[in-house]
């Protein structure tokens, strides 16, 4: 648990990912539509890697990537991210956290 917090401190948006995982580099691309640049970290490419994933694991995050965090706290998995999209809150959240500063919703729209 150590291990993940240190991971979060002082990060307005971090997920835990697998290089592999197409859920994982769906979650990348739609935090990355709004202009948010998380910091990632590839499970299965950093050394301590799967000590951190059964971290995740122990908190209750299955499958245990991706796993969000917004402005140091756990959010969830894709369908927890997903849900917020949908209910309009995860811009919110995301501006709040510093993740982003600015978001234009027509010029997302149009790219779209």
């Amino acid at each position: 648990m150590d291990a993940v917090k240190s991971l979060v401190d002082e990060k307005p948006l971090v997920i835990f990912s697998k290089s592999s995982c197409c859920v994982s580099h769906s979650m990348k691309q739609l935090m990355s539509s709004y202009g948010a640049n998380p910091i990632v970290y590839e499970l299965d490419e950093i050394p301590n890697g799967q000590e951190i994933e059964k971290a995740l694991k122990r908190m209750g995050n299955k499958p245990t990537v991706p796993t969000v965090y917004i402005g140091q706290n756990l959010v969830g998995g894709a369908n927890e991210v997903l849900t917020l999209q949908v209910q309009g809150k995860l811009v919110p959240m995301l501006k709040e956290a510093g993740a982003i500063w600015v978001w234009n919703r027509t010029s997302t729209e149009r790219n779209h």
